[in-house]
């Protein structure tokens, strides 16, 4: 028999996960969102947010079912009902921004969009009971300091209570509430045929709020038929992306991935002719710095014991 010997302990230093492809995948959509935003912003001259929002998204919902449509046949109740709780919150999300920012500025709008980086922990501790770790909150709040920066400090000074930038806020508190839905139902249904749901259900709410807001068709234009068709084609992309790589990604992980979106807008405007302040360029140091924190996970105190003694 040998002498007794102390078995190691579990190392306690703090480990840094890499990112995983669902995290490259989510990363990648957050740069098509950034993309978006001036393609929008110049299509809002030739249209009106609930028909673009509508013909957007019923074209992705129809470019979804052709490319799914062997999964279709699978639809259960607890699908359908899924995808149209995701749907409304799309709905709600991407129309109340639009329709706000016809009435307020960009900067305005980032600002007050990105409220919804802090609100996903609180709504996902609330409706999922799900604490988020304690480095996760501390990537939000760099994250959400980093969106301040790079919105600038006219944005903070210029919130009040104006029609457009109330719309704003009701969008941010329903795009937290998509990531959570997402969160909530990945795990028990089908990606490809929520995401077949949720995109015409979207589209459809859009298109009957247009008499209810009092807004008609616009005349023709290649601008807003093309933009349409063109985002509805990513939108179908970044919806089935996002049901699908949340599977495995935290909500929490995921808001901080997506607080990224200003950077690379910042970055596309950057080729169209614009020019990022200093300040900007902090805060978007501050977004990845969020990222990267979000990736660490501090050791659990452990109380000290005694070596565990076993013979061989």
């Amino acid at each position: 028999m040998l002498k007794p010997m102390n078995r190691i302990q579990p190392s306690t230093a703090p480990s840094v996960k890499f990112v995983s492809r669902q995290e490259m995948i989510l990363i990648g959509i957050t740069m098509l969102w950034g993309a978006t935003f001036l393609i929008i912003h110049n299509t809002m001259r030739f249209t009106g947010p609930l028909f673009f929002v509508g013909l957007r998204f019923i074209t992705a919902g129809v470019m979804s079912v052709i490319l799914f449509r062997k999964s279709l046949g699978g639809l259960n109740r607890h699908e359908l009902k899924a995808g149209c709780c995701i749907g409304v919150s799309v709905f709600l999300g991407y129309s109340l921004q639009t329709l706000g920012l016809k009435t307020i500025s960009g900067t305005q709008s980032a600002f007050i969009t990105a409220l919804y980086v802090p609100m996903v922990p609180f709504l996902q501790w609330a409706v999922l009971r799900r604490r988020p770790h304690a480095m996760s909150w501390v990537g939000v709040a760099c994250a959400f300091i980093g969106l301040l920066l790079l919105t600038g400090a006219d944005a903070v000074s210029g919130v009040g209570f104006s029609a457009g930038e109330g719309a704003t806020f009701l969008s941010a508190v329903a795009i937290a509430a998509e990531i959570i839905l997402i969160s909530r139902f990945a795990l028990s249904v089908d990606s490809r045929r929520v995401t077949m749901v949720q995109l015409l259900v979207a589209g459809i709410l859009a298109l009957i709020a247009m008499p209810i807001a009092g807004e008609s068709v616009p005349p023709f234009s290649w601008v807003w038929l093309v933009a349409a068709i063109g985002l509805g084609a990513m939108s179908a992309i970044i919806q089935f992306a996002m049901n699908w790589a949340q599977k495995t990604v935290s909500a929490t992980r995921a808001t901080v991935i997506y607080a990224a979106e200003p950077v690379w807008a910042g970055l596309v405007g950057r080729i169209a002719g614009e020019r990022l302040p200093f300040s900007a360029l902090i805060g978007a140091g501050m977004i990845l710095v969020g990222v990267l924190a979000s990736e660490i996970r501090l050791p659990r105190s452990r109380k000290t014991a005694k070596p565990v003694q076993e013979t061989i």
